[in-house]
């Protein structure tokens, strides 16, 4: 029912070429190149999700025209681009949507502003929703739409502040991504409130899994990144709320939890949401 891709932020010891092919062994369709440019001094540190992700493009023509060669070259689309950019770094936008058309990805990842940050959330809306409209025409002049991302720590961890950002803009230009596993952190509404909220808004889906800790002698829980199969989120839930909406979009996993070798989470987390989704 819905195309599957892996956002490479999940696999920072691979290179692209064989995170592609591994990708393609595993059945996705798609994927969802984590693009950034990363420091000289951080390519020297060890693989890692964050930093030194060697499944990583910079922001240039040349690595765009590669990310588009080594997805044709084991049959994979590009639906979306994981870029880090900033609340008012217009300039690295549009060099995102250049890279964006050049590979031929349909939506790019802008920032929204994270929390908690000096001043206050009026102000951070303010800026966000400043910053988003001069995206929005960038996302029209390139026809690439902008996305911002549910994610606990930023102004948006919920569908309901984030849909208060994206309300009144063009919803073919700007959208959202929904990602219930950040929601275990911060911001959980019910899934198909927040999806019938989100309306044409609706982007794109993350998939990934978080567990609750308690401290050793009690005190106040703490969430971590867990494996797609044992954590808070209710696929069931989750997967019959996007029906409802009547969702057609893509589902990139984005797996943080290291509870398998990267090719062996790659399979299992494909087969894990087919079956989720009544197609295993």
């Amino acid at each position: 029912m819905w195309r599957m891709c892996v956002f490479t932020v999940m696999l920072p010891d691979m290179a692209p070429e064989e995170a592609a092919r591994a990708m393609k062994a595993a059945g996705y369709a798609g994927v969802e190149w984590r693009v950034k440019d990363t420091p000289e001094p951080v390519r020297a540190e060890a693989p890692s999700f964050w930093g030194n992700n060697l499944c990583t493009f910079g922001l240039t023509t040349a690595e765009a025209e590669q990310a588009r060669d080594v997805a044709q070259a084991h049959g994979l689309a590009i639906p979306s681009l994981g870029t880090y950019i900033e609340v008012g770094d217009v300039a690295a936008v549009e060099e995102a949507m250049a890279f964006a058309r050049i590979c031929g990805a349909g939506q790019v990842r802008v920032g929204a502003g994270r929390w908690p940050v000096e001043g206050s959330y009026a102000a951070s809306f303010d800026r966000a929703r400043t910053f988003l409209g001069e995206v929005q025409g960038l996302a029209w002049q390139y026809g690439v739409k902008a996305v911002v991302e549910i994610h606990h720590r930023t102004i948006v961890p919920s569908a309901a502040l984030a849909h208060r950002l994206v309300s009144g803009l063009e919803p073919d230009y700007v959208g959202v991504i929904h990602d219930a596993g950040n929601m275990v952190y911060e911001g959980f509404e019910e899934y198909r409130l927040g999806l019938e909220l989100l309306g044409p808004y609706l982007a794109h889906v993350h998939l990934k899994n978080a567990a609750w800790e308690r401290p050793p002698g009690g005190g106040v829980w703490r969430a971590r990144w867990a494996a797609l199969e044992d954590g808070v989120v209710d696929w069931p839930a989750l997967f019959a709320a996007l029906r409802a909406v009547g969702y057609e979009g893509w589902l990139g996993i984005e797996d943080f939890s290291q509870a398998r070798p990267p090719a062996e989470a790659l399979a299992f987390n494909y087969q894990f949401v087919r079956s989720q989704v009544g197609e295993g």
